[in-house]
């Protein structure tokens, strides 16, 4: 316990440290450097000040308060939060762009006369891709159709339709009008099995018991499934099970039920996420557990929220495992940081006979914006081998 206690203030430490770190970057490029004069000066360093309190106002605001107040808090926090992204990312490409000119010798010592127009251009761009990504993100999610060929597929159960969403996270800034969207378009793609692979949530139940009420209507021939995320796991993920159920979602915690359709028939797994250990010691993904005693010859989807399970999922005879967790990367280019820590970031992936489709998410968390990483709710369609 104790080792965990210091890990969590490490880690705290760590991201104090980075955040102040980079406003203060942002501080300098675009108020010392310009040498703006009073009192824009002071006016800008007061608002950069407030902008970066909200980062921290934020979570304390949202577990202090329900929705709709608590978006009013969320709102700011979470739009600086991608504008200062965007900001960072552009500073950090045009001081190496100077560099590489040979302005001056390094970026910092070019004059006011290159820094002042670079300081406009990267606050314009910055607002036009943030403008961009926030209405891709609060669009209804596309519907994005995959047909996936699986060796072992049964003949009787070729064109098996299952309907995924993942990482809708409602909380802060999406809520019951987002869900009812979601959920009218699902039902109305009929599917014949609708899984829902984690990060349902970023709140207490207590909070958000109504904004996921829509829910419930989900519909599937064969039932809706759904396994646990990181995020809800630190949003109790004790009440978030319960609440799944009475939304009348079968939930799949390191276990499997087997799907009988058409004179066929397939195992269906679904392990919780491996990082809910880190918020209730001994609960965590158990692969083995959930394919245990299970029929060898028989092929097996597994519901995992994270791609990582795949690593292990591989080795075992699971046919297709169906992840989120990575939004894609969300805001390009943070797609290829995301991708130093799990390799399969979005779409489909092989190994040997082992397949697995990465969804890129059916909401968002943080920023409310998606840039070249749009959201989906993704139509998994199953084939046989021909003949």
């Amino acid at each position: 316990m104790l080792r965990r206690i210091l890990a969590g203030i490490l880690f705290l430490c760590v991201l104090l440290a980075t955040v102040v770190g980079l406003h203060l970057y942002i501080a300098r490029r675009l108020v010392f450097d310009t040498q703006l004069a009073s009192p824009f000066r002071e006016a800008s360093l007061v608002a950069l000040a407030a902008l970066f309190a909200t980062l921290f106002v934020q979570p304390i605001g949202e577990r202090l308060v329900r929705p709709p107040l608590a978006r009013v808090i969320s709102w700011p926090a979470s739009l600086w939060m991608g504008f200062a992204f965007l900001l960072v990312v552009l500073l950090a490409a045009t001081d190496l762009l100077l560099v590489l000119l040979g302005a001056a010798g390094v970026a910092e010592s070019a004059t006011s006369s290159v820094l002042r127009p670079r300081a406009l251009l990267v606050v314009a761009a910055a607002a036009v891709a943030g403008l961009a990504g926030l209405r891709t993100a609060m669009r209804p999610p596309a519907v994005r159709r995959r047909e996936l060929q699986l060796p072992r597929w049964p003949a009787a159960l070729d064109g098996f339709r299952i309907v995924q969403i993942t990482d809708v996270h409602i909380g802060p800034i999406l809520g019951r009008r987002f869900a009812e969207r979601i959920v009218a378009r699902c039902n109305a793609l009929e599917p014949d099995l609708l899984a829902v692979t984690g990060d349902l949530v970023d709140g207490s139940v207590h909070a958000l018991t109504d904004e996921v009420a829509p829910f419930a209507q989900l519909r599937a021939r064969h039932g809706v499934f759904f396994v646990t995320g990181n995020h809800d796991y630190y949003s109790g993920e004790r009440d978030w099970v319960a609440r799944a159920r009475e939304l009348g979602m079968r939930v799949l915690r390191n276990e499997r039920v087997t799907i009988s359709a058409r004179g066929a028939a397939f195992d269906l797994a679904g392990v919780d996420d491996h990082r809910g250990d880190l918020v209730r010691p001994g609960q965590r993904e158990d692969l083995e557990r959930a394919l245990e005693g299970r029929d060898p010859e028989r092929p097996v989807v597994l519901l995992a929220h994270d791609p990582s399970t795949f690593r292990r999922a591989r080795r075992h005879p699971v046919d297709l495992q169906i992840s989120g967790h990575t939004h894609g990367g969300q805001i390009w280019p943070f797609v290829y940081l995301v991708r130093l820590v799990i390799p399969w970031v979005a779409g489909h992936y092989r190994s040997g006979e082992a397949q697995l489709y990465v969804s890129r998410g059916t909401g968002f968390w943080g920023p409310p914006m998606r840039i070249l990483a749009p959201a989906e709710i993704t139509e998994i369609v199953l084939r046989a081998p021909p003949g």
